[in-house]
């Protein structure tokens, strides 16, 4: 059994509060594009986990997958499973790769050993896995809040436009983006500002790491200017970096050298 986990974007981040147990608060808009990577789960003897594609850091014990598995074989017992992984989503870009294979883990053994899980259950499941797990469950544009794991519906259709990312040649880990932060509520309502024209979200729907970021990794910055250079209608950071996105009308979609060093999507 097959399935495609795909990549997502944060529109809008705002980093709340700390929290007593270490996590942070936030509000964002998660939305899914079309990056795929491809899973494959095969009945097995033994379990087993092979990767390809773009190199996986850390040991093949300890990847997103086989957590998810060993959480459904503690709880349902179910057999032993070879694990197919193809890398095509990069890893620290902020686009959530690793919690869409994590959360598409969850699914296809839902489906391939016929459990019967709800979506509700499939969320609580993912919850444990990490916190942006649970939207691949849903996979729909979604309002984040808490840790990110507690979800609302968002009526964002965005379907029309064209989304180029542009991921350069370094990852920023998760410590790394919240060393220079300062979290702070919010002054807006995030899903009634998105309710108006994209072009009217610049300088207003903001993703706080930027802030924190752009000193440190001025290439960034380039690439967002540069991003509205080339006629985006928005550009933002997508969740703690590195990934850079730009909305556009699909008529604009076409090559950016700027970066050769640098991994473009188009989608």
């Amino acid at each position: 059994m097959i399935g495609f986990p795909n990549a997502k974007i944060n529109i809008g981040l705002n980093v709340v509060e700390k929290r007593s147990d270490g996590f942070h608060n936030l509000e964002s808009v998660f939305y899914p594009v079309n990056i795929f990577d491809s899973l494959e789960i095969i009945e097995a003897k033994e379990m087993s986990f092979h990767s390809y594609g773009l190199n996986i850091p850390g040991a093949g014990s300890d990847n997103i997958c086989v957590k998810a598995f060993e959480l459904m074989k503690h709880h349902f017992g179910i057999p032993n499973l070879e694990i197919h992984l193809l890398k095509n989503i990069p890893f620290g870009a902020g686009l959530g790769g690793g919690s869409a294979d994590g959360a598409w883990m969850l699914k296809l053994i839902n489906e391939k050993f016929e459990l019967n899980l709800s979506v509700s259950d499939l969320e609580i499941f993912a919850a444990q896995l990490g916190s942006d797990c649970p939207f691949f469950i849903k996979n729909s544009a979604q309002y984040a809040s808490g840790r990110g794991e507690i979800l609302t519906p968002v009526d964002l259709d965005l379907g029309k436009y064209s989304f180029a990312l542009i991921k350069p040649n370094f990852s920023i880990s998760t410590k790394e983006a919240f060393s220079g932060l300062t979290p702070k509520p919010s002054n807006q309502d995030l899903v009634e500002v998105l309710k108006s024209p994209v072009e009217s979200w610049r300088g207003v729907v903001k993703n706080d790491f930027e802030l924190s970021l752009f000193p440190n990794f001025p290439v960034l910055e380039k690439i967002k200017n540069d991003l509205y250079h080339f006629g985006a209608k928005y550009a933002s950071m997508s969740g703690s970096g590195s990934t850079m996105f730009g909305i556009f009308e699909p008529e604009l979609k076409g090559s950016i050298s700027e970066y050769p060093d640098a991994q473009i999507f188009w989608v």
